[in-house]
């Protein structure tokens, strides 16, 4: 389930940067990020190193992360978010343009920083135990 999750997550983001059916791969990509995060999440470190337990609380960060960036990738979609900031007339839309839309670009990113350093970092503390 868990390289499901990242396989629909690959698939999402590669099919939505290069404009192919974006209505529709926005939701493989969120229900990837989804399954993937939620399976992380799930797995446990039963250790007493207070390392490993602070990089898997970041690594839960990224997952939320995650599913966040495909919620706003859904919304540059839809534009579902839009209505909220319209209460300002055109000043609205364009502070929607600046602050929410396109933005699941950047927290992805710092989504994709998070779990592979964690990853790496995880990976080398246990091999230490």
């Amino acid at each position: 389930m868990f390289l499901i999750g990242g396989l629909l997550m690959v698939i999402g983001v590669g099919c939505f940067v290069f404009l192919w059916q974006q209505r529709v791969v926005c939701w493989l990509f969120l229900a990837g990020a989804t399954l993937f995060s939620v399976v992380q999440m799930m797995q446990s470190y039963e250790g007493e190193s207070f390392t490993v337990r602070r990089l898997k609380r970041i690594q839960d960060l990224a997952g939320i992360l995650f599913i966040l960036s495909g919620v706003l990738m859904a919304d540059t979609a839809y534009r579902f978010l839009l209505p909220l900031f319209m209460y300002h007339g055109d000043a609205g839309y364009y502070e929607y343009m600046s602050y929410v839309y396109n933005k699941w670009v950047v927290i992805l990113l710092i989504a994709v920083f998070l779990e592979v350093y964690t990853t790496h970092r995880i990976s080398a503390e246990l091999k230490k135990e």
